[in-house]
C-alpha cells in the first residue's frame, strides 16, 4: 500500500550499482529508511529528491524492514546553505542530530518543525550561528522529554531568585539552596529567560530573539555540558566544524 509522508531527507547513501539508500525524517512515522530504485541515476526523477536536506512530500511503499520511495515533490532543497561552508556543515550537524534522536513509528512533528526553522535560522544573516546551534541542541533535547528544570529549584521548588545552574541536579538552584555550593554555574537573568523562553516556545517562534556576546556565551557553556550529559555519541559533521575552526585560525566557539 502506497503511503505519502512529509519530511526531510536526512542522510543518503549509494545502495548497488544506481539506487539509494536514504533515511528520512517525516511528520507521520519518525525516522524511516527507504531505498530509491534508479535515484542515482542522471534522468531519475528521484536524483535531486534523494539529497540531504530536500523537504517535501514522499511518496513510499511500506516493506517488512524498510520503505520503498517511487515518487516525491521537494518544496524546499535549502541550496542556500552551500554558499557558505561553515552554514553547510552547521546544517549537517542538525541533519545528524535530528538523526539521533527521531525514533521510528513515532509523531516526528515536532522534530521536523524544529529542523525546518533551524535551517532557514541558519540563512538568516541578523542571527548567530552559534545561538541557532544551541537553540536546536536544547530545544530537541525538550521535544525527546529529556532537559534540565529551570523553572523552579531543583530543591526546594522556588520560582525567585534562581541563581546557579548544577548539573548534577539536572537544573537550577535557589539563592538559599545553592549557599556553601563550590560546583554549578552562576546564572545571569538573561541566560535563565534564555532557557525558558526555548523549553515553552513552540519551534516556529524560537528565533526570534538575539544575545549579547556574553549572554551567548554562557547559554553555550551549559548547553556544552548537557550535550556531553544527555548524548552518548559524536557528530562527525561537529568534529568538520571544529576542524575548519582551527585550519582558519579563528574561533567558531562551535
Amino acid at each position: 500500500m502506497q503511503t505519502v509522508v512529509t519530511g526531510m531527507v536526512l542522510f543518503a547513501a549509494p545502495n548497488g550499482e544506481s539506487d539509494k539508500r536514504v533515511v528520512i525524517l517525516t511528520k507521520e512515522r519518525g525516522k524511516i529508511t527507504a531505498f530509491a530504485r534508479g535515484a542515482r541515476r542522471p534522468n531519475s526523477s528521484l536524483l535531486a529528491a534523494t539529497n540531504p536536506f530536500a523537504f517535501g512530500t514522499f511518496s513510499v511503499y511500506e516493506g517488512k524492514t524498510a520503505y520503498t520511495l517511487v515518487h516525491a515533490q521537494i518544496t524546499n532543497y535549502f541550496r542556500e546553505l552551500a554558499a557558505s561552508l561553515e552554514e553547510a556543515y552547521y546544517g549537517f550537524y542538525f541533519l545528524e542530530l535530528a538523526g539521533y534522536y527521531g525514533q521510528e513509528n513515532e509523531d516526528g512533528t515536532q522534530l521536523l518543525k524544529l529542523l525546518y526553522q533551524s535551517l532557514r535560522a541558519l540563512m538568516n544573516p541578523h542571527l548567530d550561528n552559534r545561538l541557532v546551534r544551541a537553540v536546536f541542541e536544547l530545544k530537541s533535547m525538550v521535544i525527546q522529554g529529556e532537559y534540565p528544570q529551570m523553572f523552579e529549584c531543583v530543591s526546594c521548588k522556588k520560582t525567585e531568585k534562581l541563581s546557579k545552574f548544577v548539573l548534577e541536579k539536572n537544573g537550577v538552584l535557589c539563592e538559599d539552596c545553592c549557599k556553601g555550593r563550590m560546583d554549578g554555574i552562576s546564572l545571569t537573568d538573561s541566560v535563565l529567560y534564555t532557557f525558558q523562553y526555548v523549553i515553552a516556545a513552540p519551534p516556529e517562534k524560537l528565533y526570534t530573539f538575539t544575545l549579547t556576546e556574553e549572554t551567548l556565551r554562557d547559554f553555550q557553556r551549559i548547553m556544552k555540558k548537557l550535550c556531553r550529559q544527555y548524548q552518548d555519541r559524536n557528530f562527525q559533521s561537529l568534529e568538520v566544524l571544529e576542524e575548519m575552526s582551527s585550519l582558519q585560525g579563528r574561533h567558531l566557539n562551535v
